[in-house]
């Protein structure tokens, strides 16, 4: 145990929140493989989940993440772990689907104020994975911002720029050069005491570079990204949260080779295409072949480029597939807890038969 002089304001917690009798309230700030690290104002704890909560838990958002405030059991011994006994109501959650061909939701971060949403203006500048970025950040309920790193890796910044702003919605734009002494300056500035920031974004983009740079020394530990294409080993394998000398507290999560669409406002993002959808001929209207379709109307005039009406259809079809596949599993787990699809639909219809 250390730090016996935390004061869980300092953490993002507010006046109001107010254990249950008994327990303590903690911030859940490190996991990995369903091991935690929770900050109470008693102190830093190792900490398990209790029995019961994996008993009724339904799938991966119902266990604590990073960010997560909980309710928790303290040892009489400093060297056992807590026992988390409650997971409170999350003020925002970032998720996105699980990686490979399964679609269970994997829970990023929860209780963030600000995704910083960081891609690299270098080889891995890429704003069709920044549109994926922004549109899964804008279902979170956080607030995003976009932050572009690597500064001194490009000779073409007014226009990665101008490109950005085209996509970004009027969200914040930050840009960063870690090798400036005045480069974190705009980020500095930007970050306040006692929020919470998730810094996302694929491998190799400098998350880890930046965080180290806030604080002032190299806390975290980072690796070199490939010459060939200026991508990055996944040298963050555990999300943790640490708070900053000006106050801020910041979550550094893996690199994401894949963001699978789960859970995403598609029409936030893509705002001028659901605008324009507005004024098409059908209401059902793909934006494919139909006459008097508005988006290929714009297409055509130039108002819109092709390329972003390609991403915001396979990002449609990528979240529907995810969601129906996900429904499935669902419906198959309801089926094996009757014992078989016969079974469950004998069960349903002797409900209905009491019923009338």
């Amino acid at each position: 145990m250390e730090d016996k002089t935390i004061k869980l304001t300092e953490y993002g917690a507010s006046e109001a929140q107010k254990p249950t009798s008994g327990l303590s309230l903690a911030r859940v700030i490190a996991t990995s493989h369903q091991q935690y690290t929770i900050v109470t104002e008693q102190g830093q704890f190792t900490a398990q989940v209790a029995g019961r909560l994996i008993n009724f838990a339904n799938g991966p958002e119902d266990f604590p993440t990073v960010g997560d405030w909980v309710e928790v059991r303290l040892p009489n011994n400093s060297a056992d772990a807590a026992t988390i006994e409650r997971l409170n109501d999350r003020t925002t959650v970032f998720l996105r689907k699980a990686a490979g061909r399964r679609s269970a939701a994997q829970l990023v971060a929860a209780n963030v104020d600000w995704l910083l949403l960081c891609m690299a203006l270098d080889a891995n500048f890429n704003v069709r994975r920044l549109e994926r970025y922004l549109a899964i950040a804008a279902a979170s309920g956080a607030r995003s911002a976009i932050v572009l790193t690597k500064a001194d890796k490009t000779s073409q910044l007014a226009e990665q720029l101008s490109t950005v702003a085209e996509v970004s919605g009027g969200a914040d734009v930050i840009v960063c050069d870690a090798t400036n002494e005045n480069g974190m300056a705009e980020l500095t500035a930007f970050m306040q005491p006692r929020l919470t920031y998730a810094f996302l974004g694929s491998s190799g983009v400098g998350k880890t570079t930046l965080i180290n740079h806030l604080l002032g020394k190299q806390s975290l530990a980072t690796a070199a990204v490939r010459a060939t294409d200026d991508h990055g080993r996944h040298t963050t394998t555990a999300r943790q949260l640490v708070k900053l000398p000006n106050g801020s507290l910041v979550i550094d999560t893996p690199g994401m080779r894949e963001l699978g669409l789960l859970e995403a406002n598609l029409d936030s993002t893509f705002s001028d295409i659901t605008e324009l959808a507005k004024k098409c001929r059908f209401n059902d209207c793909t934006h494919q072949q139909e006459p008097g379709c508005a988006v290929q109307q714009a297409v055509a005039d130039g108002q819109l480029s092709e390329a972003r009406l390609a991403s915001y259809r396979q990002l449609q079809d990528e979240q529907a597939n995810n969601q129906l596949r996900g429904k499935e599993r669902e419906n198959a787990k309801i089926e094996r807890m009757f014992g078989g699809k016969k079974q469950m639909k004998a069960f349903l219809k002797e409900v209905r038969r009491k019923r009338k």
